[in-house]
C-alpha cells in the first residue's frame, strides 16, 4: 500500500473513472473516491462500485442534499443571486459543498491531498482548489485533466487498457451537471452560440411550444426570506424545490440561454434549466418588492450582485461572503408572505402577493374615494428634492467675461 492517500471528488463518469488508476501509476497513490449526493440522478451505489473496480481503495458515497438546500441554496435564493443577473449558479453553490467533504474525508483517512477531474479552462477547477485552500491550507491539490493532456478519445483507450468498464447508455455530443438547483449543458453544437439548442438538449423542460395551454398557478409561502410551503402545504426546502422542478418543469419554465464570462477569462455558451430557482428567485424579489423601502432595496441588489460573482468565483468560504450573509439575513426578518406565481407555456410571471408587513397601503397608492395622500405636501416636497438641480443650473447660467473672471481672483 502506498504511504499517500488521496481523497477524490468522484462524479462516475469517464474522466474520475481514469482519475483513479492515474493517481495510482502517476503518483502512487491509494485512491479514496467520494461521491457526494446534490441531488444528481443515477444509481449512487453503482457509482461507488464503478470506482472500486476502477480501482478505488475505499468509495464513499454522502448524501448532502438536505445540507445543499438549507446551507448553499438557502442563502443564494435570499440574495436573489443571478450570475450576470442570468445564471442561478446551480453548478457553481455545490462546488464548495463537494469540497468541504472532500476536506472532511481527507483529515478522516489521513489524506495529505484531495484530487478533482477538472480541466485547465473550466470554473470548477477554480471552486474545487479555492475551497481547499481556505479549508485545510496544508492539503496538496492535483487536477490530473490538467496534467494528462489526453482528449476524449485517448481516455477511452487509456480506460480499455486499464479494464475500466465504460458507461453504458445511449451516447450524447452533450457534457451535463445535475443537481438539485439546476441542470447545465454544454458542448456538441451548443458550442455556437448562432445556433438555437435543440429540443434533445433539454431533460427537465417540457417545450414551450408543447406545455400545457391552460396556465398553473402556485402559491409559495416565505418565512423569513426562505419558501416554507406551496399552495397552504408545508415542505422542507429539499422537497419544495423538487416539487417545483417538477410543476415549472412541466410549463416549460427555466430554460437559460447564455453567453457567459468564465473566471479563466473565456466566454462559453452554457444552456441551463432550473425551473425552480428561477420561480423562487422571481417570488422572493416580488415579496422584498412588497416589504422593504426602497433604500434597502437599492443598496441589496448591488450586494445580490457582489454575491453571486464570489459564488461563481469559487470564494464561498471567506471572510467576504460570511460578512454579506450577515447583512442579506438583516434584510430578510420582514419577508414573510405569500406569493403566487403563474406558470405558462415558458414564462413564470407574479400573479399577487401579500404580506403582513406590505408597506403597500391602499389609502396612500389609491386614485378613487378613500385617498389619504396628502396632495398639496407636494409641491413643497419637489422644491426642496430639486433645489440642488435649481441652483446647480442658476449657477451655470451666470455670464462672466474673461476680464470678470481675473477681477475675482483672490490670494488667501
Amino acid at each position: 500500500m502506498s504511504s499517500k492517500r488521496v481523497v477524490l471528488a468522484y462524479s462516475g463518469g469517464l474522466d474520475t473513472s481514469v482519475a483513479i488508476p492515474w493517481l495510482r501509476e502517476k503518483k502512487d497513490a491509494d485512491v479514496i473516491a467520494l461521491t457526494v449526493n446534490v441531488g444528481q440522478p443515477g444509481d449512487l451505489e453503482r457509482v461507488r462500485e464503478r470506482a472500486a473496480n476502477a480501482g478505488a481503495t475505499k468509495a464513499i458515497v454522502v448524501d448532502a442534499r438536505q445540507e445543499f438546500a438549507e446551507t448553499f441554496i438557502a442563502p443564494a435564493l435570499r440574495a436573489n443571486a443571478l450570475y450576470e443577473g442570468v445564471y442561478p449558479l446551480s453548478t457553481a453553490l455545490a462546488r464548495p459543498l463537494i469540497g468541504r467533504h472532500l476536506v472532511d474525508v481527507a483529515r478522516q483517512e489521513g489524506a495529505s491531498a484531495i484530487a478533482h477531474g477538472c480541466t485547465g479552462k473550466g470554473n470548477d477547477q477554480v471552486r474545487f482548489d479555492l475551497s481547499t485552500t481556505a479549508l485545510a491550507p496544508e492539503l496538496e491539490v492535483i487536477a490530473p485533466a490538467r496534467e494528462w493532456s489526453m482528449d476524449r478519445d485517448a481516455e477511452v483507450a487509456y480506460a480499455r487498457a486499464h479494464g475500466i468498464p465504460l458507461a453504458a447508455g445511449p451516447s450524447t455530443p452533450y457534457s451535463t451537471d445535475e443537481n438539485l438547483w439546476g441542470r447545465s449543458v454544454e458542448c456538441g453544437v451548443l458550442e455556437d452560440p448562432a445556433i438555437e439548442p435543440p429540443e434533445e438538449a433539454y431533460g427537465w423542460t417540457t417545450s414551450p411550444q408543447a406545455a400545457p395551454d391552460a396556465p398553473a398557478y402556485v402559491k409559495i409561502a416565505f418565512e423569513r426570506g426562505t419558501p416554507v410551503a406551496i399552495n397552504d402545504h408545508a415542505l422542507p426546502l429539499l422537497d419544495l424545490i423538487g416539487e417545483l422542478n417538477r410543476t415549472a418543469g412541466a410549463a416549460g419554465v427555466g430554460r437559460i440561454d447564455h453567453v457567459e464570462s468564465r473566471v479563466v477569462g473565456i466566454k462559453s455558451r452554457e444552456v441551463y434549466e432550473c425551473p425552480a430557482a428561477m420561480v423562487l428567485i422571481d417570488a422572493h424579489r416580488a415579496l422584498e418588492a412588497l416589504v422593504l423601502p426602497r433604500d434597502l432595496l437599492e443598496f441589496k441588489r448591488t450586494v445580490e450582485q457582489r454575491y453571486a460573482q464570489m459564488i461563481y468565483d469559487g470564494l464561498w468560504f471567506t471572510p467576504l461572503r460570511e460578512a454579506l450573509d450577515a447583512f442579506v439575513v438583516a434584510t430578510q426578518t420582514r419577508v414573510t408572505g405569500e406569493v403566487a406565481m403563474k406558470l405558462y407555456k415558458g414564462s413564470a410571471t407574479v400573479a399577487g402577493r401579500r404580506s403582513p408587513y406590505s408597506l403597500y397601503q391602499h389609502g396612500l397608492a389609491t386614485y378613487s374615494s378613500g385617498d389619504r395622500f396628502r396632495q398639496e405636501m407636494a409641491e413643497g416636497f419637489i422644491y426642496v428634492w430639486g433645489l440642488p438641480a435649481r441652483t446647480w443650473s442658476s449657477a451655470g447660467s451666470r455670464p462672466t467675461t474673461p476680464t470678470a473672471r481675473a477681477s475675482q481672483v483672490r490670494l488667501y
